[in-house]
């Protein structure tokens, strides 16, 4: 039980008249819903207050609630009304859920990325919901003329025990509206969740599988046109557009060139353009389009050296250089291995490493790379938009609808609130669905031939277009004394544009003498958020690494890593590590339990890895069999310390997609290039797991505690990389250094 300060004021709680028969419409910052079978629902109320606001409960007791959290498969539509729902104290099946438009004015933070998005909303969505009971209390006890401690709620009615009186709080929200907000509310007790802790199915379940019209490719519109872009090869623009044969071809309406962006605007961090012109077709129909496209014929020539500002968080403007020329990834290599040996920046420095390697026993030095990777989600970039002088209205996938709506601003010349951002369901994202450059471009497009338009990008543009996770190399050395304690460590990593280095993480903390440092090569080959960004690698490389150094000093790869973690516990080196020694240790000892780690089945080889990312401590565990020489995942076993797990059977679900998509990348994925242009553009090429290739199970166990929400949409997926490379190593006795893995084992099928 937690007494909150309300502190509200009009931005995070709106409370409005209702309509003569009733109804209680109350407006929060982060608030969620679900809907359940139409069979179990109460019918329409009569009335209720309905102005694109947060909560509102109808006289008959239904409760809908508005979601701002764009949803991506990560499930917040269903666990953030869960949270809301509990402290409400109202029936799961009495609950619907709309989504809703983006609306900056009424939410704080319509972003899902991150892994944030039950962290940020947990005390949020708590307070709303005590909140509005209490109003719902208060109005009853004026009613009733009894105090208001007296009264308990349960499932959507409100007692009053020693009167017997009791009223279904449809028929108390008339009352509400006009109560006055409570200063202070009472959350509950971890041990009085009904609904939090409990498994709910996902909310939009049915309609996805029945094919009912979420995403913005079902979308339709009168007099909407279909347009879809053609861009060059990174480090080329337009020269021309040879549009003779296309705009004679069926149902063809025009053929031009836009600028996404304005060169003299100040771009954030998630305005990504990879080109600096776009060729653009519109028409009819997608077919349409899709055979003009084929037969536009273009010509490139290449973009000269510029550099763009960037507003980048917390740094003010930066000038950021986008270099000339066609880049490939044999040129990659060069480079990359050029500034590996040179000195880098230094991140963090604890100790004299440099006369600790001197004196050592052993040393232990590997380098790790892994390539650029597309993020693939099944759902290609698609937008409506529809662009007149004064308004626009949009309907698109989207991550973070706030930042993409402020370049829409700069590039329409439209005030924002005249910029209309309806949020669809995404078919995937994986931190591609952050940035919005299909929302400026289908605008840009509509408001070039003035006419409501949908941008279809084929799967070719989604692939080629860029955005990839940065391809990243690192290089690591340990130290060994005479007994086999480790007395030194230098990482130094970096990459193409980015490094990839947290150097606050562990084993930062535990080692006297450490070192890190980080380095970045510019690339016209645009890149961003990808699943755990930075993380993916990092977990991979440094656990392979642990792991193997585990070996060297004669230790168990579990016990060498408690026993870093207790050195950081109770003497720790610095003050800036970023985790929690006794959270850490907890995920590895209950992963050691879980797994049976010291009797492995016969014929298995295992290997561990554990990470921690997003506010979050993973630790798994990987068997594998080798079949000739294919390897195939028997099972995985995840430890989780992600605090209160809000929807049990969901967080599993999105456990086990980390998982698998951890297994298919590290072993498969992989994009490079050849003169500004990747190798791969479908699925023919670009290899994903497929079912038959994924674990035969999976089992991912939460550590219980009361901690609060943290994030785990993202933490599963860097640590199993590392443990399949370490399992790898037990099944062929050869180490692992360059993803992808796969290609590295004798007699893996083609993929093609």
């Amino acid at each position: 039980m937690e007494q909150i300060i309300t502190t509200i004021n009009r931005r995070s709680f709106l409370k409005t008249s209702a309509l003569a028969g009733g109804g209680l419409m109350l407006s929060f910052s982060w608030l969620a819903g679900c809907k359940p079978k139409e069979a179990e629902l109460l019918g329409a109320p009569d009335e209720w207050f309905d102005l694109n606001s947060y909560i509102k409960i109808g006289n008959n007791g239904l409760v809908t609630l508005m979601s701002p959290n764009p949803e991506f498969g990560s499930g917040v539509k269903t666990s953030m009304p869960m949270i809301l729902a509990d402290e409400l104290d109202v029936d799961w099946k009495n609950v619907i859920v709309e989504q809703a438009n983006f609306l900056p004015a009424r939410f704080d933070r319509q972003f899902t990325g991150g892994s944030q998005g039950i962290r940020q909303g947990w005390k949020p969505l708590r307070t709303a919901g005590a909140t509005v009971r209490q109003l719902l209390v208060n109005a009853a006890a004026k009613q009733w003329n009894v105090p208001a401690k007296e009264i308990t709620t349960e499932a959507g009615v409100i007692y009053h025990k020693s009167t017997e009186k009791k009223a279904g709080y449809g028929e108390m929200a008339s009352l509400a509206v006009g109560m006055p907000i409570p200063s202070e509310v009472i959350t509950k007790d971890v041990k009085d969740f009904k609904i939090i802790g409990t498994s709910r199915k996902n909310v939009d379940g049915e309609k996805i599988v029945t094919g009912k019209p979420l995403f913005c490719i079902d979308y339709k519109e009168e007099g909407m046109l279909i347009a879809m872009i053609v861009h060059p090869p990174f480090g080329m623009k337009i020269k021309s557009l040879d549009d003779s044969s296309v705009r004679s071809m069926p149902g063809i309406k025009d053929v031009f060139v836009i600028k996404p962006l304005e060169e003299e605007y100040e771009r954030t961090g998630f305005d990504t353009s990879s080109f600096v012109e776009l060729g653009v077709i519109v028409g009819n129909s997608t077919w349409d389009v899709m055979n003009a496209k084929k037969a536009l014929k273009a010509e490139w020539e290449l973009t000269p050296e510029y550099t763009m500002t960037m507003q980048l968080w917390g740094r003010g403007k930066t000038p950021v250089t986008v270099p000339e020329g066609l880049e490939s990834t044999e040129g990659h290599k060069a480079q990359m291995e050029k500034s590996s040996k040179a000195k880098g920046e230094i991140l963090r420095r604890d100790g004299n490493p440099e006369a600790a390697f001197k004196t050592a026993a052993k040393i232990l030095e590997r380098t790790y790379t892994c390539p650029y990777l597309a993020h693939n989600p099944m759902e290609p970039a698609t937008c409506f938009a529809n662009v007149k002088e004064d308004h626009a209205e949009l309907y698109a996938p989207i991550q973070i609808p706030e930042f993409i709506s402020n370049t829409l601003v700069a590039r329409l010349g439209i005030p924002k609130d005249k910029i209309n951002i309806k949020i669809a369901r995404m078919g995937g994202g994986f931190g591609l669905r952050s940035y919005g450059h299909h929302l400026v471009e289908a605008a840009v497009i509509s408001q070039t031939i003035k006419a409501p338009v949908k941008l279809v990008y084929t799967r070719e543009d989604d692939m080629t277009y860029g955005i990839y996770r940065p391809t990243y190399t690192a290089t690591y050395k340990a130290a060994l004394d005479k007994d086999n304690n480790l007395i030194a460590f230098h990482v130094k990593g970096g990459g193409i544009p980015e490094h990839p280095i947290h150097e606050n993480r562990f084993p930062a903390g535990a080692i006297d003498n450490y070192l890190a440092e980080g380095w970045s090569i510019p690339s016209n080959i645009t890149v961003g958020a990808f699943r755990a960004p930075r993380s993916n690698f990092n977990a991979a490389a440094e656990q392979s690494f642990l792991d193997e150094l585990a070996e060297l000093a004669g230790k168990d790869p579990i016990d060498f890593r408690l026993q870093l973690l207790e050195r950081a516990k109770n003497n720790p080196v610095g003050k800036y590590n970023d985790y929690d020694p006794d959270r850490y240790a907890g995920v590895l000892k209950l992963v050691r339990e879980k797994s049976k780690w010291n009797q492995p089945s016969a014929n298995v080889s295992r290997g561990v890895s554990a990470y921690f990312c997003h506010n979050t401590y993973v630790a798994e565990v990987v068997d594998l069999t080798l079949q000739g020489n294919i390897p195939v995942i028997e099972n995985v076993i995840a430890a989780v310390d992600c605090g209160i797990v809000v929807n049990p059977d969901g967080a599993i679900n999105m456990g086990e997609g980390g998982i698998i998509d951890g297994i298919g990348n590290a072993l498969y994925g992989e994009l490079t290039f050849k003169d500004g242009v990747p190798d791969k553009n479908n699925f023919h090429q670009y290899k994903m797991i497929r079912q038959k290739e994924t674990p035969r199970a999976v089992e991912v166990h939460f550590v219980k505690n009361e901690e609060d929400p943290t994030g785990l949409g993202e933490p599963l997926f860097p640590p199993v990389f590392a443990a399949v490379a370490n399992a790898l190593y037990k099944a062929t006795g050869k180490r692992f250094y360059d993803q992808p893995f796969a290609k590295q084992i004798e007699k893996i099928p083609s993929i093609i």
